[in-house]
């Protein structure tokens, strides 16, 4: 039994996947993957994480985002547990509807739960509802292929237009107001966004509404509503079609920036443009506010802020879980597996793989929760 039990821990460990690098902030069969292995600077102390009762297989869907923290987190765990978890992050929209239809323990969304998704998770939390737990903050990194530049800086306005095909050309006057002295081709844009339901399209059209209101007149959601473009599922799909087209354009978690693919600095109005980091979202998030009612901790971000050095395009993934009612085989996972990515040991980790660690008042209040989670 010992060799037994020491042969699956040997395989659950090198079956996870370790992830470092930038930030990735997917339902089965997605390879939604913006990382790579190695690096024991993404490594947790697996000897600090508490099991309790965990046993067992927990199955979760959701944002691919936060894929590659999960990656890190789950081969931790695991490996000090035994529990195998099965995160296929197949897009926040996915990840929802798997929770609300009983198939998940967890599901994990870069948008709070919209008042009909609380109701229709009541018909599987008995007794209670889902709620919102953000447990992973970082950039969402506007991404582009243009040869030749190296450094570029767009503004709301511009980024709108862009998106909205109103601007079609690299060598348009409004980006060159913006790059002075940078030698812009005379290349034609090719824009991409996700095709799929995601948080991250919420999150970044809900910076071009609150910005530029007048450039960008649609509605918002997860889905993307702006005409033209082209279109790619997850982040990895986007990321990988921006690195193979000259002159794309696309957003994405800021690990997928790599290999070809530069991120834009942001025009906020403050004195420098900012460039996507783990610190400077860390920066956009600190204004963000709770908004959640009871046990729900769903956040405000400020998208309009021009704080030195807070990029602003920022997005913050939730873990959704029931508040009461969660299954009794699973719950004890489930607690241990968010009660170690809420710790210390857990946030640690995400500035190292280029996340941003959510602040510590609203972490406590994260950690709170869980510990009350039936």
């Amino acid at each position: 039994m010992k060799l037994q039990r020491k042969n699956r821990l040997r395989a659950l460990s090198l079956g996870a996947v370790a992830v470092s690098g930038a930030l990735a902030l997917t339902a089965c069969g997605s390879d939604d993957n913006g990382g790579t292995s190695g690096g024991s600077s993404a490594s947790a102390k697996a000897g600090s994480i508490k099991c309790d009762d965990a046993k067992g297989q927990l199955l979760a869907d959701g944002s691919s985002a936060q894929k590659n923290a999960i990656d890190v987190w789950v081969k931790a765990f695991s490996q000090a547990c035994g529990v195998q978890i099965n995160y296929k992050g197949g897009g926040s929209g996915a990840g929802v509807t798997a929770f609300t239809q009983g198939q998940v323990a967890f599901a994990g969304s870069d948008s709070a739960l919209k008042p009909e998704e609380v109701a229709a998770s009541k018909k599987v939390c008995d007794g209670g509802q889902g709620i919102d737990l953000p447990m992973v903050g970082g950039p969402i990194a506007v991404g582009y292929n243009v040869p030749g530049v190296d450094n570029l800086v767009l503004d709301a306005p511009t980024l709108a237009k862009i998106f909205d095909s109103k601007i079609t050309k690299w060598n348009d006057p409004a980006i060159a107001a913006l790059n002075k002295g940078v030698k812009l081709p005379d290349l034609k844009i090719q824009a991409f966004h996700r095709s799929d339901e995601s948080g991250t399209t919420d999150n970044f059209t809900k910076y071009l509404i609150a910005t530029t209101p007048e450039n960008w007149k649609y509605s918002g959601g997860k889905a993307w509503q702006a005409k033209g473009g082209q279109s790619a599922p997850q982040s990895a799909g986007v990321a990988q079609q921006v690195k193979q087209t000259s002159g794309a354009i696309g957003y994405f978690e800021l690990s997928y920036v790599k290999d070809g693919i530069k991120s834009v600095s942001i025009d906020t109005g403050a004195s420098k443009p900012v460039a996507p980091s783990s610190e400077s979202a860390t920066a956009g998030i600190a204004a963000a506010k709770v908004v959640g009612t009871g046990k729900d901790l769903a956040l405000q971000l400020d998208y309009k802020t021009k704080a030195e050095g807070a990029y602003p395009i920022t997005l913050v993934t939730y873990e959704i879980v029931c508040d009461k009612g969660n299954k009794a085989d699973t719950l004890p996972a489930t607690k241990a597996f968010l009660r170690y990515i809420a710790g210390e040991d857990g946030q640690k980790v995400l500035a190292s793989i280029g996340y941003a660690p959510v602040p510590d008042e609203i972490i406590a209040k994260v950690r709170t929760t869980i510990e009350g989670l039936s």
